[in-house]
């Protein structure tokens, strides 16, 4: 049952054909810690024998922290963080999701001062980033943090 309701949550592009029972049941199956870019870049510090917290219990929240270096990092997806680079505002439900978008950007904005007060440097990673350096992530990781 519960496959059958992720797939559907999955496949469903026209207007919502779901209970509001069901569409909680699929979005309560998604994550927002350990995300594929999370694990990339634990599996890359961890291989390069960099001590680091993942999704430390700090003021500000970042998804690392590299307490050697004193740096906290971020990795942004596109779309909930409104990359400079390749953003696309939403075609549908704009009185939803613009707000919820700029919601995002002011939490960032707000962790990022936490942060900085506290002493940390900020490294943002955008997702884009992630995808256009796939073939090289240890180099990028490297020039990026280090």
């Amino acid at each position: 049952m519960i496959i059958f309701l992720v797939e559907a949550c999955a496949l469903s592009l026209m207007p919502d054909n779901l209970t509001k029972e069901q569409r909680s049941l699929c979005m309560s199956h998604i994550r927002s810690r350990w995300t594929s870019a999370e694990k990339k870049l634990h599996n890359f510090l961890k291989g390069s024998k960099i001590k680091h917290k993942m999704h430390p219990k700090i003021s500000g929240s970042p998804d690392v922290i590299l307490p050697k270096y004193k740096k906290a990092v971020f990795i942004q997806g596109c779309f909930w963080h409104k990359c400079p680079s390749c953003y696309k505002e939403p075609k549908s439900r704009k009185k939803y999701w613009l707000p919820k978008i700029e919601r995002n950007i002011q939490r960032d904005r707000k962790n990022e001062k936490i942060l900085k007060k506290n002493g940390w440097k900020i490294v943002k990673i955008w997702e884009h980033e992630l995808k256009k350096n796939k073939n090289r992530l240890s180099d990028f990781f490297s020039k990026k943090l280090l």
